[in-house]
């Protein structure tokens, strides 16, 4: 792998990281603040993925933007350099304003490495007043999670 980040599948997105030693503290091991990073460029990339375009454009182009109202971390083991694991979006709420993504991180081997829910909120662009999941965002979500809800669509993390 000569990338860092490497999508390996659309649905369920499947994104593969290796782990920089510049992300990591003295003692060889991924910071916290680190994991947030990887967790919110997988959910850039599951963006541009239901889009097929770039995420922010996509968004723009839509009116609508997506800041963050919670994130948190279930963590089962550390990262060091040069590790490589994979990550798994699954959107695991569809609610009125917001929706949570699923990420889960695994090693190679399938061992979970942690489990992170993003909630993003939808806010008016030019505004930044909170709004409804516009229609054809919202219809995208239940596309993608019934997808990977189904047989053919891949297994749930």
């Amino acid at each position: 792998m000569i990338a860092t980040e490497l999508v390996l599948s659309q649905l369920p997105l499947v994104i593969r990281r290796r782990v920089k030693w510049g992300e990591c503290d003295p003692a060889g091991v991924v910071y916290t603040v680190t994991f947030s990073e990887y967790v919110i460029s997988a959910a850039e990339l599951f963006y541009g993925a239901l889009f097929e375009t770039t995420p922010q454009r996509a968004k723009r182009e839509q009116g609508f933007g997506t800041p963050s109202r919670a994130l948190s971390f279930d963590f089962q083991r550390s990262l060091r350099p040069d590790d490589e694991f994979d990550m798994t979006v699954t959107v695991a709420d569809i609610r009125e304003r917001t929706y949570v993504l699923e990420i889960t991180g695994r090693t190679l081997q399938g061992e979970v490495i942690f489990v992170a829910k993003l909630t993003p909120v939808c806010v008016a662009r030019d505004e930044r007043r909170s709004i409804e999941i516009p229609d054809a965002f919202r219809q995208a979500l239940q596309r993608y999670r019934d997808g990977c809800e189904s047989p053919a669509g891949g297994a749930k993390s």
